[in-house]
């Protein structure tokens, strides 16, 4: 807790300040290295689905989104910059369609940007409940952690929602600390415009809760204000809720169905091809040691005790939510990395009280060395907590800012393979891969005819069958079986390109898949390989599948993004010799 004793004086308040420039500048420019990777495809579902569509469609379809399976919050936002950066929503709309590059690095710029302010409020947060150094410090974890990063490059809400999260728990520590009626609509702000964009940052709740609590017992005289303070964030939270998400209101039948939809997805069990079934808990724990960084975890949890000692209220405000959180988290069917940010900014925090506690330990004990070795002890433990967490997002910013595998094989099949060829590509790009207008008479609009990686003609045993049916992307490897190559040449489909990230998926849960499996060795078999493309370093990899290590590229095996790739040419029927 702050005193006068611990109050920074004018020399402190200078090198902090210069600290807090370099790691908001050092933040951006990991969140901006690479950002525009892979454009002018989207090759990240989400991504490509949700927000930049969405937030376009409103140009044209009114501003009820007709989607609350994530909430729309980043989609206005997204909305507003576009409409203010094109100038009308026709434009808008030309250049979703025309110049997919220019409004998805558009869009992710703003996702860099929101995550670089969630690094300015946690520095505020941390100085307002500890001292300026803690804050400082948090600001910094944050602002390498590999997680955070990575996704700060894609236009979906993970990252964004990190600003208004953080912006409610600064309100929070406000009223921890001060009681003032402008803290509790701070919080409540917060609060409402973080549902509003990612319904889990809910979590932020607690926290404010805890500091409620704690300056009504530490602060009895001080009734009235509290229960004004609480009036203000309840109506703050909903308004600013509301003003983000209206149709949640205007249209909550839509909202209420979707709403129960998702929770549905979540909590049933973990329905993918190729993940991991250890259990939630077990997999956020992972998550933590390299998402987060095993220094700063294993600080956090170290702050998360020595807390309760030294500054209880704040001990109320902070360990409760990460706990819950990864209860809750841990309890659902379905698991990705990325969801666990929301209790990023508050692990930031407890890491960064612990790694002050111990240096103001060590630097008592060290009384009488010199000056510069209590200052190189404390620059190797800052250098310990940000360590890991730099050395993966300088990498990911050196692999994003290559080309991708993906990019790779089209270059050479444009190169080698006529126009209006018959090829079948999984679903490891979206469909505009293939297209370039004007297109070849056989297929309008598109290089090559591509085959319909949706469509299953097999029946459960593997054999082909007269009728076919639409499956989801999930069920892609559902559909294979060596039958199909015969069916193939047969119809002229003379090229297969397949990626490791749907065989993979496979081949992580082979008695799941067993027709896919034996499509992957029949492809080997029969097939010519002609061309293929790593995204690993030289003597490198491969990484096993994951749904996350596959995708953010994590592992320093990895040199650029996207799948392992091989191109096989088919022979025989229609395909010739």
């Amino acid at each position: 807790m702050r005193t006068a004793e611990n109050a920074p004086g004018a020399g402190e308040r200078r090198w902090v300040w210069a600290g807090l420039a370099a790691v908001l500048a050092g933040g951006l420019a990991l969140r901006l290295w690479g950002v525009r990777q892979g454009l002018p495809y989207v090759y990240n579902v989400d991504e490509a689905t949700h927000f930049v569509t969405h937030a376009v469609q409103m140009f044209g379809g009114g501003l009820n989104p007709h989607y609350f399976a994530n909430p729309p919050g980043f989609t206005y936002l997204l909305h507003g910059v576009f409409a203010l950066w094109y100038g009308g929503g026709s434009a808008a709309q030309r250049a979703l369609e025309g110049d997919p590059a220019g409004i998805f690095t558009l869009a992710r710029v703003a996702s860099a940007l929101l995550g670089t302010i969630a690094l300015w409020l946690l520095y505020l947060t941390g100085a307002r409940l500890f001292s300026r150094p803690a804050g400082l410090l948090a600001a910094a974890i944050l602002a390498v952690a590999f997680l955070p990063v990575f996704y700060a490059h894609l236009a979906v809400n993970d990252v964004p929602t990190l600003a208004p999260l953080t912006l409610s728990l600064l309100g929070s520590a406000g009223v921890l600390r001060s009681g003032r009626r402008s803290d509790y609509l701070l919080a409540g702000l917060g609060l409402g415009l973080a549902c509003a964009s990612k319904y889990t940052a809910g979590i932020v709740i607690l926290p404010l809760i805890a500091a409620i609590v704690a300056r009504r017992r530490s602060h009895p005289q001080e009734s009235s204000r509290t229960v004004a303070g609480i009036a203000i964030a309840a109506l703050c939270a909903l308004a600013a809720f509301l003003a983000a998400n209206p149709y949640s209101l205007l249209d909550y039948s839509a909202f209420h169905s979707e709403l129960v939809h998702q929770s549905a997805l979540s909590a049933e069990s973990q329905g993918k091809l190729g993940a991991p079934r250890d259990g939630g808990l077990a997999y956020y724990l992972w998550t933590l040691t390299w998402g987060f960084g095993w220094v700063p975890a294993i600080a956090a949890l170290a702050g998360a005790v020595m807390i309760w000692r030294r500054d209880t209220a704040a001990g109320w405000m902070l360990v409760p939510a990460p706990v819950l959180f990864l209860a809750f988290m841990g309890l659902q069917g379905r698991y990705f990395g990325r969801w666990l940010m929301p209790i990023f900014p508050i692990l930031a925090l407890l890491a960064a009280f612990a790694a002050l506690a111990l240096a103001r330990a060590g630097a008592a004990r060290m009384g009488g060395r010199p000056r510069w070795a209590r200052a190189a002890a404390g620059a190797l433990l800052v250098a310990a907590i940000l360590a890991q967490g730099l050395i993966y997002s300088v990498h990911s910013g050196i692999v994003l800012s290559r080309a991708d595998t993906r990019a790779q094989a089209r270059t050479w099949m444009l190169a080698h393979i006529p126009a209006g060829s018959h090829i079948v590509a999984e679903p490891v790009s979206p469909d505009q891969w293939a297209r370039q207008e004007p297109g070849a008479p056989a297929c309008p609009h598109y290089v090559w005819c591509k085959y319909p990686s949706f469509i299953s003609r097999i029946n459960p045993g593997g054999a082909l069958t007269a009728t076919t049916r639409q499956v989801g992307i999930e069920d892609y490897e559902r559909t294979l079986s060596p039958a199909l190559l015969g069916w193939y040449t047969a119809h002229g489909y003379c090229w297969v390109l397949t990626g490791s990230t749907e065989s993979g998926r496979a081949g992580a849960d082979p008695q799941a898949v067993p027709n896919a499996v034996a499509y992957y060795r029949a492809l080997e078999r029969q097939g010519e390989r002609v061309f293929s493309a790593s995204p690993y370093g030289a003597g490198q990899g491969p990484v096993p599948f994951g749904f996350d290590w596959s995708f953010d590229y994590y592992p320093l095996a990895y040199a650029r993004p996207g799948p392992a790739l091989v191109l096989y040419r088919l022979h025989g029927a229609r395909c010739g010799a």
